[in-house]
């Protein structure tokens, strides 16, 4: 049986995250404009007054740039999912390119955090949409920095070299203790209400 390699891997997970990420972003925009034409609105995941979509969408943090959040995502999943498409014709792309794409990750799971920590400690209500894109975001981000890394796109200084080796290997497991540690926060947070309904 052959390895599975992160040449392999990489343009499906582009896909598949890509396509989540997209259908979050037009889901959410969908439901934003239902929700500036009918303010009165419920949505399908306002299940209790923590999971609560419309709390998110109605809150300044929801259009930090003067539009729709989801609107970045419009416009950059396609971007992820064509990549994926690309590699998996056996395309090849240029280091600029995929420090670009480095680059745009990176602000997608910067963005995604202060979105966490806004969501969780300032409006005090989750949107599982939201939760999805951050989701997929930072599985996006990981594997798009670890393959940079692989091909020498990014250069690690000598010191840290031991250390890619490391987290290369462990790469799963760390990506399911950054799962686990914001879901830790989350309940942690919001135990109040969950301790009590369970």
């Amino acid at each position: 049986m052959k390895k599975l390699t992160l040449d392999k891997v990489l343009p499906w997970l582009l896909i598949v995250c890509g396509t989540i990420g997209l259908a979050m972003a037009a889901i959410i925009t969908i439901d934003k404009i239902n929700l500036l034409q009918h303010p009165e609105t419920q949505f399908v995941c306002d299940l209790n007054p923590i999971i609560s979509c419309g709390s998110v969408m109605q809150s300044a943090q929801s259009h930090v740039f003067g539009f729709p959040n989801p609107l970045i995502g419009l416009a950059a999943w396609p971007v992820v999912i064509t990549t994926g498409v690309f590699l998996l014709q056996r395309g090849r792309l240029k280091r600029w390119y995929w420090l670009g794409l480095e680059a745009g990750t990176i602000f997608a799971v910067l963005f995604c955090h202060w979105l966490f920590f806004q969501t969780v400690y300032r409006i005090h209500a989750i949107c599982l949409m939201c939760v999805a894109t951050w989701i997929v975001s930072i599985i996006t981000f990981w594997y798009v920095t670890l393959y940079n890394i692989d091909k020498g796109h990014i250069q690690l200084p000598r010191q840290l070299i031991g250390l890619g080796i490391w987290v290369r290997k462990h790469h799963l497991d760390l990506l399911l203790l950054w799962f686990l540690l914001l879901a830790f926060f989350i309940f942690k947070h919001f135990w109040y209400y969950f301790g009590r309904n369970l």
